[in-house]
């Protein structure tokens, strides 16, 4: 297995010999304005250029974007992406969205599984910030709320979560205990809305899941890029936690 961090939430995982390209956010830096989130929304986004060129980027086998948000997905993913190149999603809702845009082979992943390639890949469930908190907020910004975590397992390497844009949350707990996965990728840049509510991990949320899996790697991502972020890379590096891993964009990890 290989994770190779490439800016924010996108990543490419090399997952039984196949390439996954995961939540494509591709615009250049500074290309969009920053999120009206209460804080730092003067500051335009993506912070940091793409670390290598989008063509490199996009030469994987398949895609996964984890949900339809502004800070996932793009036009430029859009154009750059082959149209008919296995793409999997969270939802029907997601599936027309993607379809719309040209994509021939959108697939849903359930939460009891779907085969590809050798891989089985599972949903898992998130809270993108405090369901009952976040959630309205979304519906006024007539913005989705869902977000999905992916589960990938093999009979040829060690399974591996992609917890996704979720905050610590009881959804997350059943995630691990139902799969026990030995590597964790989570999103930790504690990103807030407008009132201040975090949507995905914070500090707090990282030391949660470092104490509760012990025994697995988490690799910290969606850091250092998006407007509304309270976390960087070196808070994360002076919590000192032994299981956790903050890797660099273009960085790449093997297990």
């Amino acid at each position: 297995m290989q994770i190779h961090q490439i800016r924010n939430a996108t990543i490419i995982i090399t997952y039984n010999s196949k390439r996954f390209l995961i939540d494509p956010w591709l615009m250049p830096k500074d290309y969009m304005a920053g999120f009206d989130a209460g804080i730092n929304s003067h500051i335009r986004q993506p912070r940091v250029e793409l670390p290598i060129s989008i063509e490199k980027i996009v030469d994987v086998d398949s895609v996964i974007l984890t949900h339809y948000h502004p800070d996932h997905w793009d036009e430029f993913a859009e154009n750059a992406i082959n149209k008919n190149i296995p793409f999997f999603v969270q939802s029907e809702i997601d599936k027309e969205l993607i379809e719309n845009l040209g994509f021939k082979d959108v697939r849903v992943i359930k939460e009891s599984g779907i085969d590809y390639e050798g891989i089985k890949l599972y949903k898992t469930n998130c809270q993108h910030g405090k369901r009952e908190i976040v959630k309205p907020i979304c519906l006024q910004a007539k913005m989705p709320y869902d977000s999905m975590g992916i589960i990938f397992k093999s009979q040829n390497e060690k399974t591996l979560y992609v917890a996704g844009d979720t905050i610590w949350c009881e959804e997350v707990k059943v995630a691990l205990d139902k799969f026990n996965p030995e590597i964790i990728i989570i999103n930790a840049c504690g990103a807030t809305v407008l009132n201040g509510e975090r949507i995905i991990m914070n500090l707090d949320d990282i030391k949660e899941i470092s104490s509760y899996t012990k025994n697995s790697k988490i690799i910290t991502s969606h850091l250092d890029t998006v407007s509304h972020l309270t976390v960087t890379r070196d808070d994360i590096k002076n919590l000192k936690l032994d299981n956790v891993l903050v890797p660099d964009d273009n960085e790449i990890l093997n297990f």
